[in-house]
């Protein structure tokens, strides 16, 4: 028998469902009705009243929705709300979650942007694409922000950025206890993994179950999951869980490597060890039959012992760096201090937040030697995409302040649609005046794999794109990459002379950092760009620098890592 709670959420779900699917108010209505109708009713009655056939009697039930709570009664299943469900997008169900969005908002947010998933929806608010959307505005875009927050903090899955950002406040607290010898992040954050379910930490003191005792007390602590002398699990008031493994002094380095991982790095380097006639645990390197403890005063030391090069955080996903530490072949890894400038920067001429010269300033404060503009172009209207006159206004701006910030290269150019066919959304004499185009996929995401392809392939060929924008197009925790031959891709970018992007903007990542390895040996240039839409953003080029670390990027491998003069040759010989 169908729950009375069942039936009626049933109902309720098909007039969802219709208003998701533009249908006529009425319609949905009616089911909304006939829902309350079954609450009251009770499901007793509703299937006496069926099995009589006299629920078309009742008011409220038309002859429509008899015969489905009938069919959905008698069978225990209604193929026409199976049919409705399976027509709509997954992913708006989960919007439908998000605090103040209804149906209609959300089916607007379909129709307008073409959004299908949370990160998509994350994605166009913090880019401003809400802001001047009819019916929506900056006051519903900010607590669609914050209701999306809300959410991930019970999904369990969190952006590397704001789990860092958590673990480095308890980190700080941490430092506060007075008997503390060391403490470190551990885990997927030290490897800056882009995608992170909780936070580990290690630390040392004489005092371990004063320690533990100490950090389930924390104020960000909303509930203990485990407390023990040396180990404690807690859930923070962000949502996300952290654990506190606590060693004694001297087995610090060894519970650093062991907790930080990977369990296939750890494995390989145990298989390693063995062969060596030594054993690894989180308690220390021993050697021989009678267990010797090898001393280790750091993580230097400890993979010395093992005859192998100190091999940082981020390499350690059993990629090859142990084969590279064994014959000192490992990279030379790109720093934050090495970035020189950046690109991919949108301003108020299309979806970002600042103006022309406040972009200009504060980069000129970071320190930056050049900054490359790149609002987005006339295809994207959701984005408020310039038209051909609007990018002439923007390069007489960029003269202006040309004159005024002499201390910086302010690099005009556009992040220009590649249409469906592999062309530009712009004229070749439009583009022929600026500096640099970053080409970039907003539309048909989903295009089949070879078509894809050729489409990236035929705009990467045309002599105009410098830098090819996001080039998977995925968004974390909401949109697969398009399906590509990434291999095609990278030869044809390779062949024509173009850059690959390293989108930094947290929820994106993209180049994703197991392909940037194979990037580097093939000899392709890699640019960090933030993908910045307000000033704050331009801080996410120091996570894309995480990520090309882990990717095995060097400074020779970024093109942004290049002085102002190296860039603006680079510029000019490649497009006059």
């Amino acid at each position: 028998m169908i729950e009375k709670q069942g039936t009626a959420k049933v109902l309720e779900e098909i007039g969802v469902l219709l208003e998701l699917k533009g249908e006529n108010p009425f319609k949905s209505r009616a089911y909304y009705s006939a829902a309350r109708t079954v609450e009251l009713i009770g499901e007793e009655e509703l299937e006496k009243l069926v099995h009589e056939d006299k629920l078309k009697d009742v008011r409220g039930i038309g002859s429509a929705i008899n015969e489905k709570l009938k069919e959905l009664v008698l069978t225990g299943k209604l193929n026409y709300y199976e049919e409705l469900k399976e027509s709509i997008p997954e992913g708006l169900f989960e919007i439908l979650k998000v605090p103040g969005l209804g149906p209609r908002k959300v089916r607007a947010l379909y129709d307008m942007l073409e959004i299908t998933t949370l990160a998509e929806l994350e994605y166009a608010c913090r880019e401003n694409r809400l802001v001047n959307l009819k019916g929506f505005g900056q006051k519903t875009q900010d607590n669609i922000l914050e209701g999306i927050e809300f959410l991930r903090r019970n999904q369990g899955r969190y952006f590397y950025s704001e789990a860092r950002r958590v673990a480095d406040e308890l980190v700080g607290k941490l430092k506060e206890f007075p008997a503390l010898g060391e403490v470190s992040l551990a885990g997927s954050i030290r490897r800056f993994r882009e995608i992170v379910k909780d936070i580990d930490l290690v630390a040392s003191t004489d005092k371990p179950a004063d320690l533990t005792g100490y950090f389930c007390d924390l104020p960000q602590v909303t509930g203990v999951i485990a407390h023990g002398d040396t180990k404690a699990s807690v859930q923070l008031d962000e949502g996300i869980n952290a654990d506190l493994r606590v060693v004694k002094k001297q087995e610090f380095p060894y519970a650093l490597h062991h907790f930080t991982g990977s369990k296939e790095h750890n494995t390989a380097l145990r298989h390693r060890a063995k062969n060596m006639g030594m054993k690894i645990n989180e308690y220390g390197l021993f050697r021989g039959e009678e267990e010797e403890l090898v001393e280790c005063r750091n993580e230097t030391e400890f993979f010395a012992a093992l005859d192998l090069d100190y091999i940082p955080p981020e390499l350690r996903e059993n990629y090859g760096e142990i084969e590279a530490a064994e014959v000192g072949d490992l990279p030379t890894l790109v720093e934050e201090k090495d970035i020189r400038g950046i690109f991919h920067v949108h301003t108020l001429y299309s979806d970002g937040t600042n103006t022309l010269e406040e972009v200009v300033r504060h980069c000129s404060e970071l320190g930056y030697e050049y900054v490359g503009i790149t609002d987005h172009s006339q295809s994207a209207s959701y984005a408020g995409g310039l038209k051909e006159e609007d990018l002439e206004e923007q390069q007489e701006e960029i003269e202006a302040m040309r004159e005024k910030y002499p201390g910086i290269a302010i690099l005009s150019g556009v992040e220009s649609d590649i249409r469906a066919d592999g062309s530009l959304d712009y004229p070749d004499a439009v583009l022929e005046h600026l500096d640099f185009v970053i080409a970039s996929v907003h539309s048909g995401l989903k295009m089949e794999r070879s078509k894809m392809t050729d489409r990236l392939c035929r705009a990467l060929s045309d002599p105009r794109v410098t830098m090819l924008g996001h080039p998977t197009n995925r968004l974390l925790l909401g949109r697969d990459s398009s399906p590509l031959d990434l291999e095609k891709v990278f030869q044809s970018a390779l062949e024509n002379g173009v850059i690959l992007e390293l989108n930094a903007s947290p929820a994106r990542l993209d180049l994703d950092w197991r392909h940037l390895k194979k990037i580097r040996e093939m000899g392709l240039l890699v640019s960090i760009n933030p993908d910045a839409h307000r000033l704050e953003s331009f801080e996410d080029t120091n996570l894309g620098v995480a990520i090309a670390r882990k990717g095995w990027l060097e400074k020779k491998d970024i093109f942004n890592t290049r002085s102002r003069s190296e860039v603006e040759d680079y510029l000019r010989k490649r497009h006059g």
